[in-house]
């Protein structure tokens, strides 16, 4: 990965999709490219690490803020690594609370077809339980 490329080989090598790269550029997770005589952007190997980092971060759910800051912490390797352990911790926690939601609505969900007696609409317990939020156990603390 050495050389010099445009963006359509940019894109290729880094996974990111053109008008993708042009927006990392756009608010500063990438800094713009020097341009050939021709004017077209000249990307390094340096930039395609730099993308391939901010492709795997947002592969990893991380928010466009987080990867800004991770990205000036990788710029100063000498400094320490707390705050980058304090984000990832931070989105581990999200992660785990995404998690805990989604099981719970799959609990719901589960509960609403087994609730289901197969017979008609007038008496479907999913139809119910949709349009009665008070039956939703999900949203009563997550009981079933």
């Amino acid at each position: 990965m050495t050389g010099i490329f445009t963006i359509g080989d940019a894109a290729r090598e880094s996974g990111v999709k053109v008008p993708t790269i042009r927006y990392y550029e756009e608010i500063g997770l990438l800094p713009s490219p020097p341009r050939t005589e021709g004017g077209r952007r000249a990307y390094g190997a340096t930039d395609l690490r730099r993308l391939a980092f901010i492709r795997h971060a947002r592969e990893l759910g991380f928010e466009i803020d987080a990867i800004r800051t991770l990205l000036k912490l990788q710029d100063e390797p000498d400094q320490s690594c707390a705050a980058a352990d304090a984000i990832a911790r931070d989105h581990l926690a999200g992660v785990e609370r995404r998690i805990a939601s989604l099981t719970a609505l799959r609990a719901e969900l589960q509960r609403m077809v087994e609730g289901c007696s197969h017979g008609h609409v007038a008496s479907c317990r999913v139809i119910e339980i949709l349009a009665d939020h008070g039956e939703c156990a999900h949203h009563q603390g997550g009981r079933a």
